[in-house]
């Protein structure tokens, strides 16, 4: 089996599955585990975010999408190149990697047509039964179930764990900073899995744009920073264009000393076998009576104003 991933969730999981050594192609932000960086690029973001700032990358992606233009583009040559049997690629964010029909038109020319699996997921469950699809398309459907629930098993009792907690502070997840956004999808379904209440996100929806205001009236105890690809010395950077603001000091978590600073990318925006690892991080941050054990220092921090 020849297998190109477009998207870095799903070569994590292709890893997580044994199946490293069928991948043949990624994208360039498959960097997860560090063997991925290994394999052949296959596609390209169109957009130049290094040395970005939030605001900056945004206006940037704002523009090209108003212009109906692509922000990435797949490699056909270098797809080619591969003779892949099965192409993994997604439906669900035109920010984060080719879409499903850009895919299909470039396989569509290709001397053997591949399978194609688009991977569409918003909630935990869904990403579950995303890597029994990707195990049943690769023939090893008894793995992929076997990873499968060893995952549930992890999100149970962590759900079982935080629902002896007598108290459930509102929590509020911020995966974009300027402008901001929450998180949606899985997360605000995190949230209640570790014990707390989603102050402002909506389970299963797309992450949404909202304002200062909504997020102070939200009146969150706990928030915690997860920009989108940014990993912790990244968010450490760019908190302040939210921490150092007059209105951030007026929320109970700043006040409380309950901001946390995550790496979002490897723990909260990708969906993939480490959301696990993240709900376990956001358990210790809203429930830390319950879960005392820290998140490693690389993983997570509290934020100190």
């Amino acid at each position: 089996m020849r297998i190109v991933s477009l998207l870095p969730a799903a070569t994590e999981i292709c890893y997580a599955l044994g199946l490293g050594d069928d991948v043949v192609g990624v994208s360039p932000e498959c960097d997860h585990p560090p063997a991925a960086r290994t394999k052949r690029i296959v596609s390209r973001s169109l957009l130049q975010y290094e040395g970005k700032s939030s605001g900056e990358t945004s206006r940037m992606v704002g523009e090209r999408l108003e212009s109906a233009g692509a922000l990435y583009q797949v490699d056909a040559q270098a797809l080619r190149s591969t003779k892949p049997d099965l192409i993994l690629t997604q439906g669900l964010c035109e920010v984060c990697a080719p879409t499903l029909g850009d895919v299909e038109d470039i396989a569509r020319n290709l001397p053997r047509p591949p399978e194609i699996v688009s991977l569409d997921p918003h909630h935990l469950v869904d990403v579950l039964e995303d890597i029994e699809r990707i195990g049943r398309a690769c023939g090893i459907e008894a793995r992929a179930e076997t990873v499968a629930d060893g995952l549930q098993q992890r999100i149970e009792h962590i759900a079982r764990k935080a629902y002896s907690s007598a108290e459930r502070p509102r929590t509020a997840c911020l995966e974009w900073l300027d402008p901001l956004f929450v998180g949606g999808h899985w997360v605000p379904e995190m949230i209640a899995l570790a014990g707390g209440v989603d102050a402002i996100g909506r389970p299963g929806e797309k992450s949404r744009r909202v304002s200062p205001e909504e997020v102070a009236a939200a009146l969150p105890e706990v928030a915690v920073l997860m920009p989108c690809g940014f990993d912790l010395d990244r968010t450490r950077t760019e908190a302040p264009t939210v921490t150092g603001t007059s209105w951030w000091s007026h929320v109970p978590a700043t006040r409380n000393h309950r901001v946390w600073l995550v790496d979002g990318s490897s723990y909260f925006n990708r969906p993939g076998p480490r959301l696990v690892d993240g709900l376990e991080i956001l358990a210790h941050i809203v429930q830390p009576a319950i879960f005392p054990t820290p998140p490693a220092p690389t993983d997570a921090e509290p934020w100190v104003g």
